[in-house]
């Protein structure tokens, strides 16, 4: 009642604030990220550690055991689950909601390091993951080429390519997958090695030893001074061969008299077919708060600038694009909201027959729905299916709010009241039960806010966008609805009506009188019915 009475007496006040609303839902409209999954936020790290040539008991003594013991002292750790590969450990690390993750991770870290001096030599130090649904990969950049190799491919790819992603705000660089890393294989002979008597940890530490850059202090000239280096490294993968194991009384054991070096490729452990044919991609994976729309039109924009670093047999394309879904989503929505408002202004001008009130009851649905996105923005939430969704829900119901509105506006007119007396009398008579009508399809998504774990993030989005829309669509029904019928609908249609029903009112009476019967006749009654 408050509302109507406020947009009548201050119609100025209400226009302008719904403009200042609109202008608002397209500016956020610009900016709200598009994304397939809403931000999951899920309490859930992993910790991965690879370690070839061990077997899966070895990796669960050596990793897992001793890391599993740290994460204990975690703030906030629900549970704890590992899974041990040959060279492989997988922790997955989960924590009870309301956990600051960032807090967790830094602890995590913490705890990884101090692991670090329980690992076997030559270790590297474990991959800490924080996982999000949001942050699924959402395309491949593939690579092809009739003429290079797939290990070419693969150096091009890590050397030229890879360093582009960082022009790309919101997008990681993950490794190029389906090819084997260049790598110098040497292939010790175990009988060469006993008849030298040379262990392979020699080897190794001949290796590490011999290929290394190191400083050696400056070296003044006169009035300049130069910064000197010592530099061993091998230049050619055949001069790993030449590298000295140990003194044999007069002989220098070399490499290449212990074992074969040879230039190839490290252990397969992924495999790629584009088109039937081997090949190298690297997977398009954002950050969890980035668009996924904004990333995808970023890259490929830079695509152009990438090819230019290739050589020309080697061509670079964008494939299995996930954001078309979005955008799919999203231009279905503008449709089921078009067609909704032009059948829903059709039905009001075939009963009504006023082409003004179903202008009024059109402009309602994309209002309430902009306004609804706006608070989405607000809110912290994104354009996503689960959003999506609940404004395609919404629809139905913004349309019923409107057309009721404006239906019992007509009612009024017809009873011979005139033109503000009518639509205020409309309005505060239906006023209560569409709130009524708003709270029940409200209260049907109150338990989302109870929910926990995995679906509160998912049908959240969903039941924000219902209640915003239906919030924004309640509020013009009774605000914006009669400012423009006061506006714009004719009462002159309507007195006209009314005469007429008054003449023939008359003119019943007066063939009521020629007919003889009085005003105590019984029978008038009955004539009148007939």
């Amino acid at each position: 009642m408050n509302l109507v009475i406020a947009a009548l007496k201050r119609p100025i006040t209400i226009v302008v604030i719904f403009l200042s609303l609109l202008i608002f839902s397209v500016m956020s409209l610009v900016k709200i990220p598009i994304d397939i999954f809403p931000v999951m936020n899920m309490p859930t790290m992993y910790v991965i550690e690879p370690y070839n040539g061990i077997s899966p008991e070895q990796m669960e003594g050596f990793f897992s055991t001793s890391m599993q013991d740290l994460f204990l002292y975690v703030d906030g750790i629900k549970t704890i689950e590992s899974r041990n590969t040959q060279g492989l450990t997988y922790i997955k690390l989960t924590f009870y909601e309301g956990t600051d993750m960032a807090t967790a991770s830094s602890e995590i870290t913490t705890y990884v390091s101090r692991a670090l001096k329980f690992f076997p030599p030559g270790a590297l130090p474990p991959l800490v993951v924080r996982f999000d649904a949001s942050s699924l990969p959402v395309g491949e950049l593939v690579f092809s080429s009739p003429d290079k190799t797939l290990n070419q491919i693969y150096d091009l790819a890590t050397t030229q390519i890879r360093p582009m992603f960082a022009v790309v705000p919101g997008l990681s660089a993950p490794p190029p997958m389906g090819a084997n890393a260049r790598s110098v294989i040497i292939n010790a002979d175990p009988e060469k090695m006993q008849a030298y008597n040379v262990s392979p940890d020699e080897i190794v530490q001949a290796i590490a030893n011999s290929n290394v850059m190191s400083p050696s202090g400056n070296l003044r000239i006169g009035n300049t001074m130069y910064i000197t280096a010592d530099n061993s490294l091998e230049k050619k993968v055949s001069d790993f061969g030449n590298i000295p194991v140990k003194t044999n009384k007069d002989k220098t054991v070399t490499v290449g008299d212990l074992a074969r070096v040879e230039d190839a490729a490290d252990i397969t452990v992924d495999y790629a077919l584009i088109n039937g044919k081997r090949s190298v991609y690297i997977p398009i994976v954002k950050t969890a708060d980035a668009s996924t729309w904004a990333v995808v039109q970023s890259l490929k924009a830079h695509l152009p600038e990438m090819q230019s670093l290739l050589p020309d047999d080697v061509h670079i394309q964008y494939e299995f694009d996930q954001s078309v879904f979005v955008i799919n989503a999203v231009k279905s929505l503008a449709t089921e909201g078009i067609l909704g408002a032009l059948l829903t202004g059709l039905m009001v001008l075939l009963f009504l027959r006023d082409l003004r009130s179903s202008l009024i009851v059109i402009v309602t649905i994309p209002v309430s729905i902009m306004i609804g996105i706006l608070m989405l923005s607000l809110a912290g939430q994104t354009v996503n299916i689960m959003t999506l969704s609940g404004l395609a829900l919404a629809v139905g119901i913004l349309v019923d709010q409107a057309v009721v509105t404006i239906e019992n506006i007509h009612q009024h007119f017809e009873m011979g009241k005139d033109k503000q007396q009518a639509i205020f009398d409309a309005c505060i008579e239906i006023s209560f039960p569409l709130f009524l009508i708003l709270l029940c399809v409200l209260a049907v998504f109150v338990p989302s806010f109870m929910m926990t774990g995995v679906p509160k993030p998912m049908f959240m989005p969903l039941s924000l966008s219902i209640g915003f829309s239906m919030i924004a669509s309640y509020a013009a029904a009774q605000t914006i609805v009669p400012i423009l019928a006061n506006w714009i609908l004719k009462e002159e249609k309507y007195k006209h009506e009314h005469a007429t029903e008054a003449l023939s009112d008359k003119e019943i009476s007066e063939i009521d009188n020629h007919a003889g019967y009085r005003e105590d006749n019984p029978q008038k009654d009955t004539f009148l019915r007939d």
